[in-house]
């Protein structure tokens, strides 16, 4: 899975073709599938996502779930993060951006 899967290509008043904005909602809590973990030494939400979701361009959904990466993709060491199932937030995502 990328990033883009979930956006629709659009034309500009211009002609030019770009990706749509998405918006990746509020993750609810899924305690049966959710992951969560404590980081031992400073990680990066990016390593994180390619060893949870095999793409480490999902960095962003880790972040929307934990409130973090404004500025920065460092997550400090002993932060409990949780990681939402990726079935889920394919899903959620998908219908918060349909249109």
């Amino acid at each position: 899975m990328n990033r883009y899967n979930f956006s629709d290509t659009i034309k500009t008043k211009f002609g030019k073709q770009r990706k749509s904005t998405l918006i990746y909602p509020t993750l609810p809590v899924d305690l049966s599938t959710d992951i969560y973990i404590r980081t031992t030494s400073i990680d990066r939400l990016d390593k994180l996502a390619l060893y949870f979701y095999e793409d480490s361009t999902l960095w962003v959904v880790i972040a929307t779930a934990n409130n973090l990466g404004k500025g920065t993709i460092v997550v400090p060491p002993n932060t409990k993060l949780r990681i939402p199932s990726i079935n889920n937030i394919a899903d959620i995502i998908t219908k918060t951006n349909q249109r």
